[in-house]
């Protein structure tokens, strides 16, 4: 529990590979983000090539890289930006191990293309009503991606609800990022439910497994402190 003490569950991508960056690298990041939201997509890539060239360990501007190309409905290169944001970090940078694995599935034409656009453009939707809909929709056409039932796992309205969404979602072949946040919202279900020392079990399991990813470590040891103190 000491350990556990102060967690707040986020983690800070914004740091890794972040020592020895270059202010001019870091300017052309900002400059680049600015162009990209004014809908200049070109000139965004231009500057974020710029900004990986002068700092290469840097994941930040090769993820915003995929994620412009993304944008333009190149997947090609999103997926190849992709890749190379998760070999600069292979515990995961924001959503690029979601992204990657999406991506590589429409490629070899397991998911239909455009699924990962589909799923991302949830997060642009502000209406509640809206986003539950498409959230619906997107789980009817593709049932064999994960990321959708982890959606429709946080609109279920009951724990029984919830918890079908996270199994149909677990045998998804999720990928590593959506895998996790599945089992951690299970763990929460179990500890409802009565199943205090599973959900502990499970919690701890992905706090300390070498292979989880950096946001399951610090999600899970949150949830796990606040569990374990009840």
């Amino acid at each position: 529990m000491a350990d556990l003490r102060g967690l707040s569950g986020t983690f800070q991508y914004e740091i890794l590979g972040k020592s020895n960056v270059p202010a001019e690298a870091e300017s052309l990041h900002k400059q680049a983000r600015q162009a990209g939201g004014a809908g200049d997509y070109q000139k965004a890539i231009t500057l974020l090539e710029r900004a990986s060239s002068l700092a290469p360990a840097w994941p930040y501007p090769v993820y915003d890289t995929a994620y412009t190309y993304l944008l333009i409905k190149d997947a090609e290169n999103a997926r190849k930006y992709y890749r190379k944001t998760v070999e600069l970090a292979p515990r995961g940078f924001f959503t690029a191990i979601t992204a990657l694995d999406a991506l590589g599935r429409e490629a070899k034409g397991d998911l239909p293309a455009g699924t990962y656009l589909a799923y991302l453009s949830l997060e642009w939707m502000d209406d509640p009503a809206q986003k539950a809909d498409a959230v619906r929709q997107l789980v009817k056409r593709v049932p064999s991606f994960a990321p959708a039932w982890k959606e429709q796992a946080m609109q279920a309205d009951t724990d029984a609800d919830k918890l079908a969404a996270i199994e149909k979602g677990l045998a998804a072949s999720p990928d590593g990022e959506t895998k996790g946040i599945l089992q951690i919202n299970k763990a929460l279900i179990l500890d409802r439910s009565g199943d205090h020392e599973g959900a502990v079990r499970l919690l701890g399991e992905l706090a300390l497994d070498p292979a989880s990813t950096y946001a399951t470590e610090h999600l899970a040891k949150v949830t796990l402190a606040n569990v374990a103190t009840k």
